[in-house]
């Protein structure tokens, strides 16, 4: 009984959400619940701040009604993304919309000075930017092997971490409630919640940046596997490769298509004056023709795991997060081409593969989409939801 009115508690937020200011009557079309079950969970919402009524509006025969929307100014969700060099820190709204964002270097630093260091961003934020808001918790995403189950951050190999408690450690330093999951899976949940419809049929979503990942969601089940270990793609082998993994084989996705490898090939060929990713893609947006030759060829490489990942798994859609697709003109393209040539499913890669719904603005929203799904998941009984 518990489970089946938290579902259809989520059901009701999860319309309001995709369909804004909307009347009972509409929530209870939509979802196929009685109107009295709509009343009592939109009364229950309201109560926890999640939903508000918005002015009398006339019907379509002239009586008003009185339509609800989510209550985006009562709370900010907090979101973090731990990358290999730096950390970003942000406030979203119940929407999605990210009300600020920051991100700072951690030069290396142990987890729990790491831990330390988004707690105090996160207070600066706050305070600054959200003081009359109440935080409902904190959504972190990482690359790695990441066990969101457990909180634990169970292998990345570039930070050089190993069974990392990393919702344990910032639980302590900001008495929030933590939700910790990699980065692509916590990019499905942004996507799906708050971006491209044809996500919630299936989808791959595909991250490349220093780390290199993927995650795979089908009807409404994100793929975890044993110890959530799905998507690691780091070390699938590409063509024309010949580039040293850490792992001691040569010819690995990530090694070939990495960031740093990006910096390290620009400045052996004096493209730039120092190995800084960065550098190189401002180089190559700024229309360097040697920089955005490198792209290209790099979205080559990326376009051969992507269509892999469709024969493999077939998606409705497929979402390439990388920096070059956002700020490199042809990248998207040229991955587009590699897949239409490679792969025996998609048949249409100019639909099939896109780009982010969120440019800009994507680990932010990574972070805190782990904790807006658990929000939107079980909006009644997490413990996030709490009643004031």
């Amino acid at each position: 009984m518990t489970g089946r009115r938290s579902a259809s508690a989520s059901a009701v937020l999860r319309v309001v959400l995709d369909e804004g200011a909307i009347a009972r009557s509409t929530i209870a079309r939509r979802t196929g619940l009685s109107a009295a079950a709509v009343t009592g969970h939109v009364a229950e919402l309201m109560h926890r701040g999640f939903l508000r009524e918005l002015p009398e509006v006339a019907g379509a025969v002239g009586r008003p009604h009185v339509p609800v929307d989510l209550d985006t100014g009562r709370f900010v969700v907090c979101g973090a993304h731990i990358a290999v060099d730096n950390l970003t820190v942000g406030l979203l709204d119940l929407r999605g919309k990210v009300l600020v964002q920051q991100e700072v270097p951690h030069h290396g630093a142990e987890p729990a000075v790491q831990a330390a260091q988004i707690a105090e961003l996160l207070d600066d934020l706050l305070i600054g930017h959200a003081p009359e808001r109440a935080p409902l918790g904190l959504g972190v995403a990482t690359g790695g092997w990441v066990d969101g189950a457990s909180g634990t951050v169970v292998e990345h190999g570039l930070l050089g971490w190993r069974g990392v408690p990393l919702r344990d450690l910032l639980t302590e330093v900001t008495g929030l409630d933590v939700r910790v999951d990699g980065h692509s899976r916590a990019l499905i949940h942004a996507e799906r919640l708050l971006g491209q419809p044809r996500t919630r049929s299936s989808v791959v979503q595909l991250f490349t940046g220093n780390v290199v990942d993927a995650a795979f969601a089908t009807g409404g089940t994100v793929h975890h596997g044993p110890r959530s270990a799905a998507g690691a793609v780091a070390h699938l082998r590409v063509d024309d490769s010949d580039e040293p993994c850490r792992c001691g084989r040569s010819g690995c996705l990530e090694a070939t298509v990495s960031e740093r490898t990006v910096a390290r090939k620009a400045f052996e060929a004096g493209l730039v004056e120092e190995p800084v990713f960065t550098d190189v893609l401002h180089s190559a947006a700024s229309g360097n023709k040697g920089a955005i030759a490198l792209f290209h060829e790099r979205a080559r490489i990326i376009g051969q795991a992507a269509a892999l990942l469709f024969d493999v798994l077939n998606p409705e859609i497929l979402i390439v997060l990388d920096q070059s697709v956002r700020d490199v003109e042809g990248c998207l393209s040229t991955i587009r081409d590699e897949v239409g040539r490679r792969s025996w499913i998609c048949q249409n890669p100019t639909e099939n593969v896109v780009a982010s719904s969120f440019p800009g603005t994507e680990l932010a929203t990574a972070g805190a989409a782990v904790m807006l799904n658990a929000c939107y998941e079980d909006p009644l009984f997490a413990k996030l939801a709490n009643a004031s």
